[in-house]
């Protein structure tokens, strides 16, 4: 099955949400953000995270993304920020200038690929000297940790092993990643841990629903509409509290630099 990032059901999949205050403070702590004046980010989605680089001070940012219903919820999200722009391209082929960023973010996107080096290397490309690359993403060990009121994500595999399977599958070890981005001659190879906030739900019941709507989680998409409900039923009776769910998801964050 899987999740179809061209079908305009998915427009707005990855616009719902704001990125939270600790995935900002987690990149200031880790890049000199007043130093950056051109920031790209590939397989942007929804744009959230083009706003969240816009809102932390840099002037120029740019998005890229493979689907073209995904970058026009992308246009929409991002109206008011005349400083943003989106491109349709991909990992492996941007079609922008060489050494024309000082910043690069790729979150959430390796694990939808299996040819690291080729998307490094563009990455190399586009970037200035001394120019810095993020990649944001879960390594199998983020993945499988225990359900519970925070990592809502980790009932997903309680209750439907195939998908850990899935995911074991399609996330890479931190050292392959590592290995990857040395072959491609990034130097200063840093690996950062983070627990993001992903969103906060003042009820249960907003929890549920965007679960029933698989809102930006292309894992749930390998259910059919029968398997989530017993999933969603199953977190429903796990979940003891009704209000201020607070859910977090556990990323690998790695940093090179040119």
């Amino acid at each position: 099955m899987g999740i179809n990032f061209h079908n305009d059901e998915n427009r707005n999949s990855y616009t719902t949400r704001d990125a939270d205050s600790s995935w900002k403070q987690t990149i200031n702590n880790i890049v000199d953000i007043k130093k950056i004046t051109n920031a790209l980010d590939i397989g942007c989605g929804g744009g959230i995270y083009s706003k969240a680089l816009s809102d932390m001070g840099i002037p120029s940012v740019t998005g890229v993304d493979f689907s073209k219903v995904i970058l026009e919820g992308a246009r929409e999200n991002c109206k008011d920020y005349p400083n943003i722009t989106f491109k349709y391209g991909n990992a492996f082929d941007t079609g922008l200038e060489n050494s024309s960023f000082q910043l690069i973010l790729e979150r959430a996107l390796i694990h939808h690929l299996d040819d690291l080096y080729s998307c490094f290397k563009e990455a190399y490309r586009l970037l200035e000297e001394n120019g810095i690359f993020i990649i944001q993403d879960r390594t199998p060990e983020d993945c499988l940790l225990q359900g519970d009121r925070n990592h809502i994500r980790g009932y997903f595999f309680e209750v439907f092993p195939r998908l850990a399977e899935k995911e074991m599958n399609r996330r890479h070890d931190s050292s392959h990643v590592i290995e990857k981005l040395k072959d491609v001659r990034f130097k200063e190879v840093e690996e950062i841990k983070l627990w993001e906030t992903r969103k906060v739900y003042e009820t249960k019941e907003q929890l549920l629903n965007d679960l029933r709507n698989r809102t930006g989680r292309s894992i749930l998409h390998e259910l059919n509409d029968d398997e989530l409900n017993l999933l969603i039923e199953h977190i429903d009776h796990s979940l003891a509290i009704d209000t201020d769910i607070v859910e977090k998801d556990r990323w690998t964050i790695w940093k090179a630099v040119k």
